[in-house]
């Protein structure tokens, strides 16, 4: 076999190596999906970051929004999971990050409603702050996601408070796409809205 044989095998062995590679399955989420998916679209809560209008669960179009409840005076959950989903979309091809909307409702909302505006744009400069004294409708917006929570004074005179401490994806069409629980790495929740931004764009 003459050595222009041999490179012609080379270049096709290659190729047909590339050709498998393309066809590999997608990433796996880090992130789970709920079959079927949850509708939020329809619930809103008062915008505390624009008094006097509501904020509906659903992301502009093109867009992904992200929700948290949770409350200001929390110690651990709450700033470490904005921080690691702020990192996350700073790690982002930056037009991606452009297209990602945080929310943050409040589960404490006697002692936060004139906190968490400042509170959430600390970490996102145009987050939005949502909460409402109507224990009712935020039980209603909170149910459709998985949300549990408890806000109670104990016997010292001190407020516990207890809650779930997901992040939750909305996309356009008010459905929630995926969930991620506390813990998710810094680079899987840049890696999956990456991926979910690509899927929706296609």
């Amino acid at each position: 076999m003459n050595l222009r044989r041999i490179a012609a095998l080379a270049v096709t062995a290659a190729l047909a190596v590339g050709a498998c590679g393309s066809n590999d399955p997608p990433r796996e989420l880090a992130g789970y999906r709920r079959d079927p998916a949850p509708e939020v679209g329809d619930l809103s809560l008062p915008d505390l970051t624009n008094p006097g209008t509501d904020f509906s669960f659903q992301a502009e179009p093109d867009h992904l929004q992200i929700v948290y409840f949770g409350y200001t005076n929390c110690p651990d959950f709450c700033p470490t999971t904005l921080s690691d989903l702020r990192l996350a979309t700073r790690r982002m091809d930056e037009a991606d990050a452009a297209r990602i909307d945080v929310a943050m409702v409040t589960v404490d909302p006697d002692r936060d409603l004139a906190l968490l505006p400042d509170y959430v744009t600390s970490f996102f400069d145009d987050g939005r702050a949502l909460g409402t004294d109507d224990n009712s409708r935020l039980a209603q917006a909170a149910r459709p996601f998985g949300v549990t929570y408890n806000v109670e004074e104990t016997d010292d005179g001190l407020i516990d408070v207890a809650h779930s401490t997901s992040l939750y994806v909305v996309d356009e069409t008010g459905h929630l796409v995926l969930t991620w629980q506390f813990g998710v790495s810094i680079d899987d929740l840049a890696a999956d809205l990456t991926q979910l931004l690509e899927s929706s764009s296609t």
